[in-house]
């Protein structure tokens, strides 16, 4: 994919504000956060938003498009988590008192937490497209008709 000036600059405007959005989230949530996580959100955020763009349409259910944001978000986070907190040893966060975790990295409690948190990113992905770049007005159904 070759990302031309218009492009390129999209898609800095999604990174940028799915980084900021998941940022000021954890600092809601949690009281605090790291820059890590604006970069991982940010990157999270775009895979997500292409979904619709380049892998299916936008008449893909919700459910469908927030299951295939799971899969991309799950395994970068627990990549990050990795990279961040164990080889770097920074204790960005640690799971390892949750039930069904992997090396403290991951939980899959989390997965729950993180689908809601996938489809306002799907929402706002779609709107950023939509009102400042002309793209398609979003639509959207649950499930399959």
């Amino acid at each position: 994919m070759r990302l031309r000036g218009r492009n390129l600059i999209m898609y800095s405007i999604l990174f940028i504000a799915m980084g900021s959005i998941y940022y000021i989230l954890e600092l809601l949530w949690r009281g605090r956060s790291h820059w890590t996580m604006f970069l991982l959100a940010g990157l999270c955020g775009s895979l997500v938003g292409l979904i619709n763009e380049h892998l299916l349409t936008h008449d893909m259910p919700l459910v469908k498009q927030i299951l295939i944001g799971e899969a991309i978000v799950l395994p970068l986070e627990f990549i990050t988590g990795v990279i961040v907190n164990i080889i770097l040893g920074w204790n960005v966060w640690d799971y390892s008192n949750l039930p069904l975790n992997i090396m403290g990295q991951f939980s899959v409690l989390f997965a729950f937490v993180f689908a809601p948190v996938i489809l306002v990113g799907i929402f706002i992905d779609d709107i950023i497209r939509w009102r400042w770049f002309n793209e398609d007005k979003p639509r959207y159904t649950w499930f399959n008709k």
